[in-house]
């Protein structure tokens, strides 16, 4: 468990600069950006990068968030992102990919985590369509895909992954910070090989069971 004065917040997924750029103000959130491969903060909300690199990026503004003396520290980037590219991927039923990639990435993270590289944040806040029902993980529906961190990651420790249900930019700043001040208390996550193994028997279908309740707290 961490032991700093900041809450530490990974903001996974791409978000738009303007939403970092907004929430970047409030005086209670430092907003720490992973650094680039030239050593200078990242200017947008994206990943710093895929794969080891990307870990890395993560991994170290996570550190830095981990120092920060503000009551929210926000990092736009998550050493879990290429896992959960993976995981997603390995669902995806025009590629057919398989489970391989998501072993490797699982490999690096796991082996990142045992050196001491990053710790899991406090929570995870996630920008989720707004929809009437929350993403059941399934195939049908068309567009809707499986979610590692609404799915596998938040089922491991519910409290610990929070969810913003707008379009807008302003309205997910909006959302963000009002996601930061409800934050709510729970215990503390698991080894990442339990994450990962949960995510290795984690089906999509499942989160069908949820999604009247998933669909329910955001309103």
């Amino acid at each position: 468990m961490r032991r700093n004065s900041s809450t530490v917040v990974v903001l996974a997924g791409s978000v738009p600069g303007e939403v970092l750029a907004a929430v970047g103000r409030s005086m209670n959130v430092a907003l720490i950006r992973p650094e680039t491969g030239t050593g200078r903060d990242a200017s947008s909300g994206k990943d710093a990068g895929t794969g080891q690199d990307g870990l890395e990026a993560a991994a170290g503004a996570l550190q830095r968030a981990g120092r920060a003396t503000s009551p929210y520290a926000l990092v736009p980037a998550d050493p879990l992102a290429a896992l959960a590219a993976s995981w997603q991927a390995m669902w995806d039923v025009s590629r057919q990919q398989g489970p391989a990639g998501f072993e490797l990435e699982a490999a690096n993270a796991l082996a990142a985590w045992r050196a001491g590289q990053f710790e899991l944040p406090d929570y995870y806040l996630v920008l989720a369509e707004d929809r009437s029902a929350q993403d059941s993980g399934t195939e049908d529906g068309g567009d809707h895909r499986p979610d590692f961190y609404l799915g596998p990651l938040r089922s491991v420790r519910p409290h610990r992954v929070a969810f913003v249900t707008a379009t807008e930019p302003a309205e997910q700043a909006a959302g963000v910070l009002r996601a930061l001040g409800s934050l709510r208390h729970g215990r503390w996550w698991p080894g990442l090989d339990e994450v990962i193994q949960k995510a290795r028997t984690f089906y999509p279908d499942s989160l069908a069971e949820g999604t009247t309740a998933l669909a329910a707290e955001s309103r």
